[in-house]
């Protein structure tokens, strides 16, 4: 048997599965199981422990390497579960060498298990074009930038990502260019803090001056998407591109995490309150069809339902179609973990009224696409998107094609034609 990679957390991980998975059976791992895991949670890191207990108990025979955000900020903890044979450090996963390394390991019969060195020592980013995308997929990722520089008070990923890097403009256009020559329809930049891409660059670019190099020079690309940004480093170029090409996907995922002043400044973020309002205004007047997300902290340490409801009052002041919620979780080392609590049950009664606002939304904007004519992207025999990041219920297409629909209905979930 080869190798499987199991993978936890963001689209940035979704992406480096797809490198570890290449690099792991390049350097001839076989019967190999890599868990590649998220420390933004605490359930994620749970989760991620039952399902390294799952897989033994299904196949005793194959070996365990865990990677990922939480393996970097809790090696240790990893490598005490005897289920596990190796822990693999964030920076290392992309390395064939880290992979080579735990195949002679394993034939050695090595009893160290932890191969995780100082990510903060990692100051250089190398572009990680995949051949292994399957021919056709309808989107793919590519990674353009990885770690972050800003300490938000609640956030544990710096620590498991590093500071933040950057990849040259060129190569990021000459990865998109191949996957485009491969017959991907859709490319969506992604990266850990995306509006900070560049600063570590020669000449600092930023997101909009890519983006535009992108779509300039890669005519042959139907659909650039890109993922999670922080609004309030979102540039000129950036807004002027959302503005002008039709080829840039109108939907951005927004990190708001409060609608709270006070919170807003307590979780260390640069923004406040109208600023987000602000900017969500802005781009709908640029690009007035544009579908926006976000993601929201419920119950962040001193919030109190006053300010949990400034919070649930922000989707409908910046218009959300999206929302990701997070119930706060208290993540050991930060210093949200060392202010006062919100009590757990309030914390998930917060979450699920902010969750039933998040799909009113969803639902009043699907009902609004009814009778619109939308270029749905084809993802499988079931479903495709459309260019706002809108599900659409398909039956009998072919994956990966754009076809034209007429918007007739939704069910709630999902728009039909």
């Amino acid at each position: 048997m080869g190798v499987d990679v199991v993978t936890f957390g963001c689209r940035l991980n979704a992406f480096e599965s797809e490198v570890i998975r290449r690099e792991a059976e390049q350097a001839g791992l076989t019967d190999a199981i890599v868990i590649n895991s998220c420390a933004v949670t605490n359930e994620a890191v749970a989760q991620a422990r039952q399902s390294i207990r799952k897989l033994k108990r299904e196949r005793p025979a194959a070996r365990i390497v865990v990677t990922g955000c939480a393996a970097q900020t809790q090696a240790h903890m990893f490598a005490e579960m005897s289920e596990v044979d190796r822990v693999v450090g964030n920076d290392e996963k992309m390395r064939g060498e880290a992979w080579r390394a735990a195949r002679t390991a394993f034939d050695i019969g090595a009893s160290e298990k932890v191969a995780v060195a100082d990510i903060m020592a990692v100051t250089e980013m190398a572009p990680h074009l995949l051949d292994g995308f399957e021919r056709g997929l309808p989107r793919v990722f590519v990674q353009v930038q990885n770690g972050c520089d800003h300490r938000c008070t609640f956030c544990i990923i710096p620590y498991g990502r590093g500071n933040s890097r950057s990849v040259p403009m060129g190569a990021v256009v000459d990865q998109v260019r191949a996957l485009v020559e491969r017959g991907h329809a859709e490319i969506v930049l992604t990266g850990v803090d995306l509006t900070s891409y560049g600063a570590d660059l020669p000449g600092a670019p930023k997101l909009g001056q890519l983006t535009r190099q992108i779509l300039r020079h890669v005519p042959e690309l139907k659909r650039l998407r890109i993922s999670s940004i922080d609004s309030i480093e979102a540039d000129r170029d950036l807004l002027d591109v959302i503005a002008s090409d039709a080829r840039l996907m109108p939907h951005l995922h927004l990190s708001l995490q409060s609608g709270d002043d006070m919170i807003l400044k307590r979780m260390k973020r640069r923004h406040s309150r109208q600023d987000a309002i602000d900017f969500c205004a802005q781009v709908r007047r640029l690009r007035p069809d544009i579908a926006l997300g976000a993601d929201i902290i419920a119950g962040f340490p001193t919030e109190t339902e006053a300010m949990f409801a400034r919070s649930l009052d922000l989707v409908e002041q910046c218009d959300l179609t999206f929302l990701h919620v997070f119930p706060y979780s208290k993540r050991p080392g930060t210093p949200a973990a060392r202010m006062p609590q919100v009590a757990g049950g309030a914390i998930k009664e917060r979450a699920k009224r902010l969750r039933a606002a998040g799909e009113a939304a969803l639902r009043r904007r699907l009902a609004a696409e009814v009778g619109a004519t939308r270029d749905v992207l084809i993802e499988s025999d079931r479903q495709g998107r459309t260019e706002h990041f809108l599900p659409v219920a398909i039956a009998g297409d072919v994956p990966g094609m754009v076809r034209r629909h007429v918007i007739t209905g939704h069910d709630g979930a999902r728009l039909t034609v």
